[in-house]
């Protein structure tokens, strides 16, 4: 999981706080392959780096619960970061 949230940080930290990423795009890069095979191993590391505070989850561009994701989401840099 450490590799996913590396990509992840890189991938935000290459939009800059004021995009966001797909973690289709994270899973993507790792597995182009059998991407979606991975997509909730992706979530999860969003997650974790959500309650680490290095990112923000959003759906239609607002913040959501992550202990209530359903549907598809962003990942944004937090500019604190």
């Amino acid at each position: 999981m450490q590799l996913m949230a590396q990509t992840i940080l890189l991938m935000a930290t290459e939009r800059g706080p004021c995009k966001s990423t797909c973690p289709s795009e994270v899973a993507r890069a790792l597995f182009p392959h059998d991407w979606r095979k991975h997509m909730q191993e992706v979530r999860d590391a969003a997650v974790e780096l959500h309650h680490a505070g290095h990112v923000t989850i959003t759906q239609k561009g607002r913040p959501v619960d992550t202990g209530n994701i359903k549907g598809p989401i962003r990942i944004k840099l937090n500019s604190i970061t």
